[in-house]
């Protein structure tokens, strides 16, 4: 959960006017983690077998809620 918790203050400073809320809902099931974004799976642990890097969810969410954001350091190169 401290690691969803991280995750989840990143994005909402890093996009304070493009995203409202984030939500952290634990699972059932020990290993989850999901990202959506409304009904939309960004990133499945279960698909990559690893959580993802702060950066690559930052591009991820970028890319659907301001695909004209520059991201300063965490913009891919």
């Amino acid at each position: 959960m401290l690691r969803a918790a991280y995750m989840a203050q990143e994005l909402l400073t890093t996009f304070s006017q493009e995203i409202k809320g984030v939500l952290l809902e634990p699972s059932e099931t020990n290993g989850t983690y999901i990202i959506y974004i409304n009904d939309t799976i960004l990133f499945d642990r279960r698909d990559f077998s690893r959580f993802p890097e702060i950066k690559e969810l930052k591009q991820l969410v970028r890319d659907v809620v301001a695909p004209e954001k520059h991201l300063g350091h965490s913009d891919r190169q």
